[in-house]
């Protein structure tokens, strides 16, 4: 079989995750672009090792402050999804937890206000494998759930505790009912604005009454924990009636029901708005943009189909993503370096290119927030804005700091690697712009480049030289303007 092209895995691979370390490269490389596809999209296949390489050799390393407690400390959960980004042999996984992570907004300082900074990462980050009381934290549902049925993740959410905290479904009572929940599962996660109305945030709101949240387990074991409950005496019974079909039977009413089965309200309201036409086209659309482009206008053909495939799937999000990563617009040229990175695809990337010997993502954290994006911290219930508002001034200096900062750290590294292409200024250039790739430049980007290497007198290609030139070259090339582009 002939191998695919470099250029057409890189893309997939910024895409579907971010970018492409250069065993990633090697293997994805020697399949079709379906085959690869296929094993993205199918995950599974490959063992989920990646935790357990957490501190050892030829990994990028983590910071501890006495013992690494991803699981408690919302730093290191932050260093914990960093190092996968970078190492997880199932790339999509952990693209689709950060799509999810942005549809979901949930921010952790209100999680530790409410229940402390423990379990706040606790309910944000935990395994439950790692947890004395089983508990799962958000990101870890959403990871588990990546490819899932999208009516089950939002079954989950829904019961989520960081959710339940976050949009305050734990005070939601049939005194009081709370409508934060019930305007952001149809607004932000399921039809879209537009598609409902007040009156159905209301009935929304008392669908979800009772769907609160209790203590159990025991303090000595490490047990004591939070957890979903449906209180039936809490539960609002009438009948709830909203402007879009409930059931197949075309019906627009939720039948009142006695409050020991009242739950079955929450679980009809979520199946209609997982069925709705609107939101498959919402989520068709939010694929497209963090997916194929975010430069232009939205392609109506895309939305449709990718629409279609959900409605016929049943809301499987592995046929979903199938689908996309196939599609015609996915592969146009034209989508190639289409989206504006956010951080921290920014970030991820450049350590997959440049390198990471010696240098540990915690040092990132702080980088990516003066970039404008703080992992479990989404600054509202919308999520980050993405696209071309990542670029304020501050925020692109940050990222030229940053690419500063990894190219000093990498520069014995990128002397190293650069030595059997340092015969001349021109080679040196086209090593690392083969490495580091980028939006088409124009030829003033690349006099610029070769001016640097120039300036200093006669061109050598020394070690000297090189250890001095390579990390400043790599900078240049990382904080480009071109570089900004997935």
């Amino acid at each position: 079989m002939a191998r695919t092209s470099d250029r057409e895995i890189e893309h997939l691979l910024r895409r579907a995750g971010f970018g492409a370390r250069p065993d990633e490269l090697d293997m994805y490389g020697q399949m079709s672009i379906p085959d690869a596809v296929d094993l993205l999209v199918n995950f599974e296949q490959l063992a989920d090792t990646v935790d357990s390489a957490i501190g050892t050799t030829g990994h990028v390393n983590v910071t501890t402050r006495g013992q690494f407690a991803p699981q408690s400390n919302i730093t290191d959960s932050r260093q914990r999804w960093l190092f996968r980004m970078v190492h997880s042999d199932r790339p999509l996984q952990e693209k689709m937890t950060l799509f999810w992570h942005n549809h979901f907004a949930t921010g952790y300082t209100k999680i530790a206000g409410a229940l402390g900074a423990t379990e706040g990462a606790r309910y944000m980050a935990a395994k439950a494998t790692e947890d004395p009381g089983r508990v799962r934290g958000q990101i870890e549902m959403l990871r588990e759930n990546a490819l899932g049925n999208f009516r089950d993740i939002l079954v989950n959410i829904a019961k989520d505790v960081a959710m339940l905290v976050w949009l305050d479904g734990r005070t939601n009572t049939r005194a009081k009912p709370q409508e934060n929940f019930a305007r952001e599962i149809m607004e932000l996660f399921t039809v879209g604005v537009g598609n409902y109305t007040e009156d159905d945030v209301y009935a929304g709101a008392r669908v979800f009454t009772g769907w609160n949240m209790q203590q159990v387990g025991s303090a000595p074991d490490g047990s004591r924990r939070w957890e979903f409950v449906y209180v039936a005496n809490q539960h609002e019974t009438t009948a709830k009636t909203f402007s879009f079909p409930i059931g197949s039977s075309g019906s627009r009413t939720i039948p009142a029901r006695s409050a020991a089965d009242g739950m079955q309200d929450g679980m009809d309201l979520i199946d209609a708005l997982a069925a709705n036409p609107n939101t498959a086209k919402y989520l068709a659309t939010k694929l497209y943009r963090f997916f194929v482009s975010d430069t232009g206008p939205v392609n109506a053909a895309f939305v449709q189909r990718i629409a279609s495939v959900y409605l016929q799937s049943r809301y499987d999000m592995r046929e979903v993503m199938r689908e996309v990563l196939l599609s015609p617009e996915f592969w146009d040229r034209s989508a190639y370096f289409a989206r504006y990175s956010w951080p921290v695809e920014y970030v991820v990337r450049s350590l997959k290119d440049v390198g990471w010997t010696g240098f540990s993502v915690n040092d990132a954290i702080t980088p990516l927030s003066n970039m404008g994006q703080i992992l479990f911290e989404p600054p509202d219930v919308s999520g980050w804005d993405a696209g071309q508002t990542w670029f304020s001034t501050s925020a692109t200096l940050a990222r030229m700091n940053f690419a500063s900062s990894l190219a000093t750290n990498q520069k014995f590294k990128l002397a190293t690697t650069a030595k059997g292409a340092s015969k001349t200024p021109e080679a040196l250039l086209s090593y690392f712009t083969d490495a580091l790739v980028g939006a088409p430049s124009d030829s003033g980007t690349t006099t610029e480049l070769m001016n640097y290497l120039r300036a200093t007198g006669t061109w050598t290609g020394s070690d000297v030289q090189l250890q001095a030139k390579a990390p400043g070259l790599v900078h240049l090339i990382a904080g480009s303007p071109e570089y900004q582009f997935v």
